[in-house]
């Protein structure tokens, strides 16, 4: 098993935490990571292109001209999309990209991640992120201590509201708790800090 040091916010060793092997120490797929950063992106995708078809498009429904004996062709409606400013015909309509990844798949993926970040060191375990009150230099302050790097992802499951109000304004940190980690976001952060409790919940919810 993997044992990391658990560090304080003043960024002092205060214990150590044995880490699972098949969460951390698990071999790094990166297909799999490639698919579940896909299949994240498609998800967040809006897919809100339109265009409108011949009953959506402004025009008179009035026949332009009698069916026979003017030599023309025969037109019924100015909306045709034969015409300018006619309806488009097989244009893009609002849709879904989202598609379905076996479950088994979105967990090996986070494993994968979990553990390429272990490995490279970008991967901390902190006690806890207790703040005295809910003020973004104490954050920034806290975070300049641990040496953390420009992008962060904290992941605690406190429910702290000093720590989300604190850390809501700093660019580049984003907070999560152990159920809302994703592939996406651990590998779209130079670094991750987990609070013990969190480190300890992804440790056995994983496996």
């Amino acid at each position: 098993m993997p044992s990391v040091d658990v560090l304080d916010l003043s960024n002092n060793k205060v214990g150590s935490l044995e880490l699972a092997d098949a969460v951390f120490a698990a071999p790094v797929n990166e297909d799999l990571l490639y698919e579940a950063v896909r299949h994240h992106l498609a998800s967040r995708r809006g897919g809100n292109a339109k265009t409108k078809t011949r009953h959506e498009v402004a025009g008179s429904g009035k026949k332009l001209w009698r069916q026979k004996g003017t030599g023309r062709a025969r037109m019924g409606s100015i909306r045709s999309p034969l015409w300018r400013h006619g309806g488009t015909t097989h244009g893009p309509q609002p849709r879904s990209y989202a598609y379905h990844l076996p479950k088994k798949m979105q967990l090996g993926a986070l494993r994968s991640a979990l553990s390429a970040k272990l490995r490279d060191g970008e991967l901390r375990v902190v006690r806890e992120f207790s703040l005295a009150e809910p003020k973004t230099k104490l954050m920034q302050s806290a975070l300049k201590t641990l040496e953390a790097a420009k992008t962060v992802l904290l992941v605690d499951n406190s429910d702290d509201r000093n720590l989300t109000l604190s850390s809501r304004n700093l660019e580049g940190v984003k907070l999560v708790t152990s159920k809302e980690v994703n592939v996406y976001d651990l590998l779209g952060h130079e670094q991750v800090l987990l609070s013990e409790a969190a480190a300890t919940k992804l440790s056995e919810g994983l496996q």
